[in-house]
């Protein structure tokens, strides 16, 4: 189980996400006023809350959304999950597409810190149903 720390959004792209503590997830589409939602394959970022902690630990200030996630979770290390996984939170259900990314052209954290985290920790995933996602709120693999 996972426990949701952040939700997060931006409303222009090339700006970091800032936590908003509670969004509406729209399916096929990704958060609400979020500017990198649409019609694609990564509608959501997800990022490890342990994996946040430990970049933190090694002395840098990141705030929750520097690294451009949209959830950060606690209790999961969601690059071990495979494509195709799904995740349910609430009445939202999401299913990963896509499991890391290249970073664009070295982002601010890399700048600030010399390393980002996203390329290797972050996955990417659609939304399949809609509903509402808040701090605290439980995220679940879905059981066949």
């Amino acid at each position: 189980m996972g426990i949701v720390k952040a939700v997060c959004i931006s409303e222009k792209k090339g700006t970091a996400k800032k936590n908003i503590g509670e969004c509406t997830f729209i399916e096929n589409y990704g958060l609400e006023h979020d500017a990198h939602a649409g019609n694609w394959h990564r509608q959501v970022s997800l990022l490890s809350f342990e994996e946040v902690e430990k970049f933190r630990a090694r002395g840098a200030d990141v705030a929750d959304g520097a690294f451009g996630e949209n959830l950060l979770v606690e209790g999961y290390d969601f690059k071990t999950f495979p494509v195709g996984t799904v995740f349910t939170c609430n009445d939202v259900v999401l299913e990963i597409t896509q499991i890391g990314k290249k970073c664009h052209s070295e982002c601010e954290i890399f700048h600030m810190v010399g390393d980002c985290i996203m390329p290797r920790e972050g996955v990417f995933a659609r939304v399949l149903h809609g509903g509402t996602i808040k701090v605290g709120d439980e995220l679940l693999i879905k059981e066949d």
